[in-house]
């Protein structure tokens, strides 16, 4: 749907003796978007939180650390209810669990100790001493490090406190014994090795070789693993028989932490409370009617207004004809008086438009485009009042990635890996970025059969299009086909005019609430110059100055042989004194920016801009040519390529390069002979490279055409209309996923 879901502003008031069940039957229908009343209303105050919302919050807390600690996951239960009793169950589960995950941390911490015992004794093995030999001297002085061996016997027999010294080396490891002169410091081998980049190693306190000591501490790190498994065994059982039970109550103490503080967001005295919230305007009926059965007549319930699509209003309604409801005649009223009036009625129990708060938005696509909400929300939530943009890149999307790609290959895979991420990945968002790959995919297939390519090979063509005359279409890549880049290149330009046409339409539409000028000035301005310059640019008015392939394109001999060279006929009357005829494509550029002068004199800065943003477009283009080339040269790589006498290029997928000689004479030319052809080394060699090189252009279809694409849409497309900024629809409410209905 172009137009979010239609909403309607709800009151609810009632005495404060019946709040906590209007709270829970309102959180049951999970239905209502509570408006957050903020404190202007004389007499008014917002509500405190029911008691026992602060022990609820704790045990929810607990709960998702217990939840955390064991690795529940959502998973690991069915629906079910919560047995009487369940907060000394809760209480026992977290002793327990916290008692286990205690003595787990105390078991970690010391298997890092031993590992970091392990790795100091490392360097004593290398040089094979006992440990005991290297420490416990008095008129020696001794020291094991690591560094460069000669630089470290270069500092020591260079330093002046010590008087001989031994070296014993393993590796990168030496050990030094040094006898230091009579005034020698504390440390002589410390002092002589400042400035020599070393690593000091403190020798472990221990009479065994470094061998037996590393294997006593592999003995007790295998015993500290083999108890700390035995607690993550006992972990996993209590996750198994609890987790059901722990789901359970964490939905049970959310919904009740939110019923609890709902009274936050009302407008409350010591004896009443007044609610307001958004609902989808359909739903109203079931609201009253849950309510009434709930608590009878001790309320009242009102549908204050119904949201109005005015992007450009503060406030945009539809006022209701209940009674009560703030009638249109308020209007005329100055905002102070307004105000005033509002906050008597609110005080005096009537009925107003109260909580000054915008209608949230509920996007409402259908299903196929409903994926391609999550590329919306990427920029921002549309705002209730505005055209939500979902369909449009449901429509051009995968339309423009499909074209920039176009292969079969590709897109079979691109649909391969959207099917997984729908189908096997648990997060919302991801799942819709796999129902947008999907469709990617699809078109990438189906512009692959038109370009007749598969992985970059042109072997569909003669498949399929084997009776047509015009298809597969060249991407332009070969020399005897030039004339098809530059034609793609034009395709881009006229898919960009019709892209912001659209655009600029849309703008049209959003503007017509504020009357039918406003609309034309402010928005058919632009159409009008946008149109105008671009019928003049494919227009033969100037043909000489203008390039030839604007009107080769389209010509019968050209790429796409429709006939049009161009539009002509289109003169108006010669300008007299210039000589200079003037057009009706000119004419219409220049009344649109006279309107748009008229209307925006600050934006006619930015009139240029009907033809630098069609310029982008050609980015598809290029992106077209460029992942083409990247194909073709993974492919020449591997197949090798010739060259036959009408320019065209033809892998050697089924010939020895001899067969280009023998086939065509010396009118052909060999461009490689490919890795294929060049024996089993290079043949073993281009296969890494002919699957390597494929994935790589794989992954670059999406980095490019994938953000090229949805460049061309935030950019380009949605600066021609759209605001977004809107607030997200979050009724007030709990989906029972783990207890049931009780």
């Amino acid at each position: 749907m172009l137009r979010p879901e239609r909403m309607s502003k709800v009151s609810v008031t009632g005495s404060r003796g019946v709040m906590p069940t209007v709270i829970e039957t309102i959180h049951g229908l999970n239905l209502v978007h509570l408006s957050d009343y903020d404190g202007s209303w004389e007499g008014f105050d917002n509500g405190n939180p029911i008691a026992g919302a602060d022990q609820a919050s704790e045990k929810l807390v607990t709960v998702r650390a217990l939840e955390s600690t064991l690795d529940v996951s959502a998973d690991d239960a069915e629906p079910g209810s919560i047995d009487e009793g369940w907060e000394e169950r809760l209480e026992e589960i977290r002793t327990r669990v916290n008692e286990l995950d205690d003595r787990r941390g105390e078991l970690t911490n010391e298997l890092r100790q031993v590992d970091e015992k392990i790795d100091r004794v490392a360097p004593f093995a290398e040089l094979g001493i006992d440990l005991d030999l290297l420490s416990g001297y008095e008129s020696v002085d001794v020291a094991v490090v690591e560094g460069n061996v000669d630089a470290i016997d270069e500092a020591v027999s260079a330093s002046d406190e010590i008087r001989t010294f031994e070296t014993f080396t393993g590796g990168d490891v030496v050990a030094v014994v040094a006898a230091p002169t009579e005034d020698a410091g504390e440390a002589p081998i410390d002092d002589a090795l400042v400035g020599v980049d070393v690593t000091r190693h403190g020798v472990p306190e221990t009479e065994q070789s470094p061998e037996a000591y590393v294997a006593d501490l592999e003995d007790e790190k295998q015993s500290l693993e083999t108890r700390r498994d035995e607690l993550d065994t006992e972990l996993e059982e209590i996750k198994q028989a609890e987790a059901d039970f722990l789901l359970r109550v964490e939905e049970h103490l959310t919904m009740e932490v939110q019923q609890a503080e709902a009274p936050l967001q009302f407008a409350t005295t010591d004896r009443a409370f007044v609610a307001e919230g958004w609902i989808p305007t359909g739903d109203y009926d079931r609201l009253v009617a849950a309510l009434s059965d709930a608590v009878g007549d001790s309320v009242e319930i009102e549908e204050l207004e119904r949201a109005d699509y005015d992007r450009h209003g503060a406030h945009a309604h539809t006022e209701t004809d209940l009674e009560g409801t703030q009638s249109a005649a308020d209007e005329d009223e100055s905002p102070a008086d307004a105000d005033e009036q509002q906050q008597k009625a609110v005080t005096d129990g009537g009925s107003t438009v109260t909580m000054g708060d915008e209608p949230p938005t509920v996007q409402d696509n259908p299903g196929p485009a409903k994926p391609f909400e999550v590329l919306v929300q990427a920029v921002s939530m549309p705002k209730y009042s505005e055209f939500d943009p979902t369909i449009f890149l449901f429509l051009t999307f995968p339309l423009f990635f499909g074209f920039m790609i176009g292969d079969a290959g590709y897109g079979i895979i691109y649909m391969a890996i959207g099917g997984y991420m729908v189908t096997q990945v648990d997060n919302d968002a991801i799942s819709s970025l796999g129902g947008v790959a999907v469709w990617a995919g699809l078109f990438t297939t189906i512009f692959g059969f038109v370009y007749g390519e598969i992985f970059g090979l042109h072997v569909l063509g003669a498949v399929v299009w084997s009776n047509v005359e015009l298809l597969p279409l060249n991407k332009g890549l070969e020399p005897a086909a030039a004339d098809f880049a530059l034609g793609w290149m034009v395709i881009s330009v006229l898919a960009g005019i019709l892209h912001l046409n659209i655009g600029y339409i849309l703008d049209f539409f959003e503007n017509l609430s504020h009357g039918f000028k406003d609309a034309l000035f402010h928005s058919g301005s632009w159409i009008l110059m946008l149109n105008g310059i671009w019928i003049w640019i494919f227009s033969t008015q100037g043909e000489a100055a203008k390039p030839d392939f604007l009107y080769e394109t389209f010509a019968s001999g050209g790429p796409f042989p429709i006939g049009f060279t161009g539009f002509s006929g289109l003169g108006l009357f010669t300008v007299p004194g210039l000589g200079f005829e003037l057009t009706a494509p000119l004419l219409m550029f220049l009344i649109g920016l006279v309107m748009l002068i008229v209307s925006e004199p600050v934006e006619a800065v930015e009139a240029l801009d009907v033809v630098v943003n069609v310029f982008s477009y050609t980015r598809m283009g290029a992106v077209l040519l460029a992942k083409a080339g990247m194909a073709f040269v993974v492919n020449l790589l591997f197949f090798g390529a010739y060259e036959d006498p009408n320019g065209e290029f033809h892998f050697l997928r089924t010939h020895e390069p001899s067969y280009v000689a023998e086939h065509y004479g010396e009118g052909a030319e060999v461009v490689f002979n490919g890795l294929m052809h060049s024996g089993t080394a290079a043949l073993l060699g281009g296969l890494v490279i002919l699957v390597l090189g494929h994935v790589v252009v794989l992954a670059l279809g999406v980095t490019s055409a994938g953000l090229q694409a949805v460049r061309l849409e935030y950019v380009e497309f949605f600066n021609k209309f759209y605001e977004g900024g809107g607030e997200n629809y979050e009724p007030f409410g709990t989906d029972r996923n783990h207890t049931e209905d009780y």
